[in-house]
């Protein structure tokens, strides 16, 4: 049976695994100009992912049309799905 600290963090690690999918989706739609982002799927979509990338479109701006916060959040994202579970599993 697993401790309440290793359950913790497999559902944080199944989290941040799925909201890097959600991320990558809605980066790969913004390549299509004709999404209709009032469509609930897609402002769902953009209400769960908008939030954490304009942390990084704050302070990062596009440059020659690339916007290139999106690479910054994700690779953060990437490390923190990596460290975070780590250190909740080394408490077990």
């Amino acid at each position: 049976m697993s401790s309440p600290i290793g359950l913790l963090a497999d559902t944080i690690a199944q989290f941040l695994q799925i909201y890097m999918v959600l991320i990558f989706i809605r980066i790969l739609l913004s390549w299509f100009p004709n999404v209709d982002w009032s469509n609930p799927f897609f402002s769902v979509l953009s209400q769960l992912t908008d939030p954490y990338l304009n942390l990084f479109r704050s302070i990062i701006p596009p440059l020659g049309g690339i916007d290139f916060s999106a690479i910054i959040a994700i690779f953060l994202l990437q490390i923190v799905a990596g460290i975070v579970p780590g250190l909740l599993y080394s408490l077990v």
